[in-house]
């Protein structure tokens, strides 16, 4: 299973890894941002359907920013699955 690591544009946390095996993802670690709100994140989607996610949280912003850290994740696990 094969690490991603992804750098963030316009959110507070500053880099996203994980992983994904057989389309689902694993080990989400954000570097940055909301601690609390970023690992429930990461223990609510451990095991879940990477490109259901993707498609879940894409769009989702953050103070008018036009993106959010559930958004760049859905960016980062696009572009891991266009590979």
């Amino acid at each position: 299973m094969a690490e991603h690591t992804f750098k963030t544009s316009g959110v507070c946390a500053t880099q996203i890894d994980f992983k994904i095996e057989d389309g689902k993802l694993h080990d989400i670690v954000f570097t940055g941002g909301c601690p609390g709100n970023l690992q429930a994140i990461s223990k609510l989607l451990e095991g879940a359907d990477a490109k259901e996610t993707a498609e879940l949280l894409r769009g989702n912003d953050c103070r008018g920013r036009g993106t959010s850290c559930a958004d760049q994740l859905a960016i980062a696990i696009n572009e891991t699955l266009d590979k």
